[in-house]
């Protein structure tokens, strides 16, 4: 494919000659104050560590990395990288000193960047010593140069730097749900056209107006790195606003009002979640039914969610229930799925205001193709596909056919009028001792639509059934203890068993769900930065116990 006629950094530098007074970034900083950054102050920042970077005398295209949660230095960073001449490795903020380092040093970078952190004293024993290190603004406090400092006393690099298509913009390195992260190659070229495309598919939904985005899911990810860095950088009329912490996130949202809001499956359930707190579903129901009464009280939850302005709502990185999607839209909030990868930088479906069925991710976005294997599986091209795996060229062999389509992993439906279903992954399939293959990604999203469940994960290779092992909704773990309560979520989960059972073919159905006693996390290493199950180390965790509920008559168990 012919490379795009301006890269992003040279619709970066047309944005500051074009629009310098605009602003682009607003940062919160504490105690309720926000720093605003305008297209000029960025791209003088930039331009200026950009001179420093420089002069520290690395080779082309050195891999520079960064470990910080989102912030505008950030952004100013990886322009700063890209206008020197380098490449940026962006590792997740919440990642264990041991993938601190191993990424750090499989990508031999020459350089970090330490932004805001919650957990630093315990990942910088992940960075290998010597390794030289710049503190970004908001950082906690360390001996390293600051960034501050730094462009207080240097001059700004001249002209406009020119980078080539071909030369990696970024190592996007998986999140390692199934083992070592892996290290998507993308060029230039490939960031560029994903971020036309989703420039392009924003404005057929919103129409050419400016809007506002609250950037929150980690941008050393694919989706927020496309969907909201690279449009924003390309489209210049995107406003992008940035959280201060959990705690203050209600007042981030409402401060941005954002016209578009992306999340994962997750944290859109968590949402519902805190709805169903504070109004129990039956009587949001009921309300929701009464004309003239209901649209008031769908405007009412979305207000209370900060989502009232939104216009545009997308979930990505995992399957969402069909059902969580129809709820949204019930309130009045129009929540698109779609479903992309890191090998593609994000970049290949979603639903829109024609195709949009709940439980079908989409249709291939402008430049994608998509076919079904014999086996089943999904195969992708797209324009912004990886150039490859960093030092692992043995992986781009089984990874791509013949005629470069990348092999998904992911096993899916594909209509006549273009939707796409992801009906589960390859990898997590397993055969019962009757011989038959389970899916669990299908019967995990059914339990997952209960307001009492927040995750779960299906298992039971090698047993005569399958079960199911579900985390509880954070609010009912907290108050356990209280009989009453307990019995109720025990006489639910029943009768969920039950409703899930019914719709399951014979070999799927779940013997048992049992309560999962420790919550899954990212700190305790059962989630991946990107919150999705680390199947294998749970399942390792539960073994012990796995003969015991098995041997159990009772429909729910309590680990523990």
């Amino acid at each position: 494919m012919d490379a795009p006629e301006k890269l992003l950094l040279d619709h970066v530098f047309e944005h500051g000659d074009t629009k310098p007074d605009r602003v682009y970034l607003t940062q919160p900083v504490g105690n309720g104050q926000i720093v605003d950054y305008t297209w000029a102050q960025v791209l003088d920042q930039s331009r200026r560590m950009a001179a420093h970077l420089r002069g520290l005398g690395f080779g082309p295209g050195a891999r520079i990395a960064m470990l910080s949660k989102n912030c505008a230095h950030f952004i100013m960073a990886e322009l700063a990288i890209w206008m020197a001449g380098y490449t940026t490795v962006a590792l997740f903020p919440t990642e264990t000193p041991q993938t601190v380092r191993y990424v750090l040093e499989h990508s031999e970078a020459s350089l970090l960047f330490v932004g805001k952190l919650d957990d630093w004293q315990r990942q910088r024993s992940g960075v290998p010593a010597g390794l030289p290190c710049i503190a970004l603004p908001l950082a906690p406090a360390t001996d390293f140069p600051a960034w501050e400092s730094i462009v207080k006393a240097t001059p700004p690099i001249a002209g406009r730097p020119v980078r080539q298509a071909d030369e990696l913009a970024m190592i996007l390195y998986t999140s390692g749900s199934t083992g070592t992260p892996k290290g998507a190659m993308t060029s230039f070229a490939a960031i560029t056209r994903a971020a036309q495309g989703i420039a392009e598919d924003t404005r057929a939904r919103m129409g050419d107006i400016d809007h506002r985005t609250l950037s929150y899911l980690p941008l050393a990810h694919c989706y927020e790195r496309s969907w909201v860095e690279a449009a924003s950088l390309l489209n210049g009329r995107n406003h992008l606003y940035f959280v201060e912490s959990l705690e203050t996130f209600l007042q981030d949202l409402r401060r941005a009002r954002p016209t578009s809001f992306l999340s994962v499956p997750r944290l859109w359930l968590k949402f519902q979640q805190s709805v169903f707190h504070e109004m129990p579903p039956e009587r949001l129901d009921r309300l929701l039914r009464i004309p003239i009464v209901g649209s008031l009280v769908a405007r009412k939850v979305r207000k209370g969610l900060g989502l009232d302005q939104v216009r545009v709502a997308g979930s990505g990185a995992a399957p969402m229930p069909p059902e969580l999607i129809a709820w949204y839209r019930r309130i009045g909030l129009p929540l698109y799925e779609g479903y992309a990868m890191t090998e593609d930088a994000a970049y290949s479906h979603s639903s829109n205001a024609r195709f949009n069925d709940p439980g079908w991710v989409g249709v291939a976005l402008p430049g994608v193709q998509v076919r079904i294997g014999e086996d089943g599986e999904i195969l992708i091209k797209s324009p912004a596909r990886m150039v490859g795996y960093y030092k692992q060229p043995e992986l781009d062999a089984q990874c791509f056919t013949d005629d470069g389509f990348f092999r998904t992993g992911d096993l899916g439906e594909l209509r006549a009028d273009g939707l796409l279903k992801v009906t589960g992954r390859s990898k997590d399939l397993f055969k019962t001792a009757k011989g038959k293959y389970v899916a669990p990604a299908p019967i995990e999203n059914r339990l997952n639509a209960h307001p009492m469940v927040e995750l779960s994960l299906v298992a039971g290779a090698g047993q005569r059934s399958p079960c199911a092992i579900v985390q509880l909704d954070e609010n009912l773990r907290a108050r356990l203890d209280e009989p009453a309560l307990r019995a109720r979520v025990q006489s639910e989960l029943e009768q969920l068993l039950d409703d899930v059972n019914e719709q399951l073919a014979e070999h799927e159905r779940l013997r048992t769900l049992v309560v999962a006693a420790e919550p899954w996390s990212i700190e305790n290493g059962l989630l991946t930065p990107t919150m999705k199950l680390k199947r294998a180390r749970i399942e390792a965790a539960v073994q012990p116990k796995l003969e015991q509920w098995y041997a159990s008559a009772a429909k729910v168990q309590w680990a523990g």
